[in-house]
């Protein structure tokens, strides 16, 4: 599949590289920052991005819904509504270090459809639509075929909750006692990581569905499962993630984690 085959996908890619514009100006420049009421980072790149991709996307689909997380819903009892993060990992955006990215989701009447990932100073853009596959930078991806835990990678991030919590913290230590290999690749790179077959457990609590909206689209058509960490599929209520490189992994992570 190539991009110009879905008019959302085209669509959704146009969005991204008018983004990717401002972010890279501001990127290496001083940015003004003020905090929420939540006392998270906005900047004014996160707003003119999310202005830019809104032009794009709404010029194409004047019908469709809008959610961003900067300016809020738009139209979202339409049926297709665009779920908008311009940028995820503000405050290493703000720190000059590359894990942020733009995210880019559309949904169908509830069901995900499409996402659009840029890791901006990665290089690195994945997209998937909903039957069609997923890929990066136009090569196809395919998750790995690791099956055994002692053989497989896990990445945690954003684990507050769970750390306040007993027994998710308890089943999160003994999951890490039976991986090979424990890491914290964080924001969206672990997703592209577990996509493209290089890990194979993802664990994060402390998300919104702007944050992993596109990323579950991808992760399930490059053939892994993806949901909350209490099975739920993705929706607008969503606050954590467990995702895996197949079914059987799944199963058995999600027992331990129980």
């Amino acid at each position: 599949m190539t991009e110009n085959q879905n008019p959302f996908v085209k669509v959704a890619l146009e969005a991204t590289r008018a983004g990717e514009e401002v972010i890279r100006y501001y990127y290496n420049n001083n940015v003004k920052v003020t905090m929420k009421e939540d006392y998270t980072p906005v900047t004014v790149a996160d707003i003119e991005t999310e202005h830019k991709i809104r032009e794009v996307i709404l010029g194409a689909f004047p019908d469709h819904g809008f959610y961003g997380e900067e300016t809020g819903m738009t139209n979202t009892d339409a049926e297709y509504v665009w779920l908008i993060d311009p940028i995820d990992g503000t405050k290493s955006f703000i720190r000059q270090y590359p894990f942020f990215s733009t995210q880019i989701a559309l949904m169908h009447r509830g069901e995900l459809v499409v996402g659009v990932s840029n890791g901006v100073m990665f290089s690195e853009c994945a997209w998937a639509s909903r039957g069609e596959g997923a890929f990066i930078n136009g090569a196809p991806l395919e998750v790995s075929n690791i099956d055994a835990l002692r053989d497989a990678a896990l990445s945690i991030g954003n684990i507050t909750s769970l750390a306040n919590n007993t027994e998710g913290w308890r089943g999160l230590g003994n999951l890490a006692q039976q991986v090979n290999r424990t890491r914290g690749y964080g924001d969206f790179y672990h997703y592209h990581l577990l996509a493209a077959g290089k890990i194979e457990i993802v664990v994060e609590s402390d998300v919104n569905i702007l944050d992993i909206a596109a990323l579950s689209v991808i992760v399930e058509e490059s053939g892994g499962c993806f949901t909350d960490l209490d099975g739920r599929k993705p929706g607008l209520q969503t606050r954590s993630v467990l995702a895996t490189n197949s079914r059987s992994m799944y199963d058995r992570v999600s027992k331990i984690l129980a």
